[in-house]
């Protein structure tokens, strides 16, 4: 099986941080026998992430996305793939009180954009950042 592993954001693009994702994400899948082909990182904008899987699709047999997904109004990445897999988003309380309880170890409340963070496609696998 081949991989592919697409890092989404700008952040990364202008270097205000290192893309340390790909590489703890390409040391676990290499363990599984899956051959890691490419890893790219682009922007966090609808043209950039649905070109990307176009032209990953072609040669992957998986596509890994991270990233895209912070509390802030530009992440799009989430309504892109609803849109290209033709799903819903939905609410995912479960999320909420994670993404809380995170929050709460800095005494931070949980705002208006926390809660749209906990918005997914319907048919969304996620894992937990601990």
């Amino acid at each position: 099986m081949k991989a592919i592993i697409i890092t989404i954001g700008d952040e990364i693009l202008i270097g205000q941080i290192v893309d340390t994702n790909s590489a703890w994400i390409a040391n676990k899948i290499e363990e599984l026998g899956i051959e890691v082909v490419e890893m790219r990182s682009i922007s966090d904008t609808r043209n950039a992430i649905l070109s990307s899987l176009k032209d990953a699709k072609k040669s992957a047999d998986i596509i890994i996305l991270t990233g895209g997904l912070g509390p802030t109004k530009d992440d799009i990445t989430k309504h892109v793939l609803a849109d290209y897999f033709k799903d819903e988003m939905v609410y995912r309380a479960d999320v909420f009180e994670h993404v809380s309880s995170l929050l709460a170890r800095y005494n931070i409340e949980a705002s208006a954009i926390h809660t749209e963070q906990c918005y997914f496609p319907s048919s969304a696998r996620l894992f937990t950042n601990l």
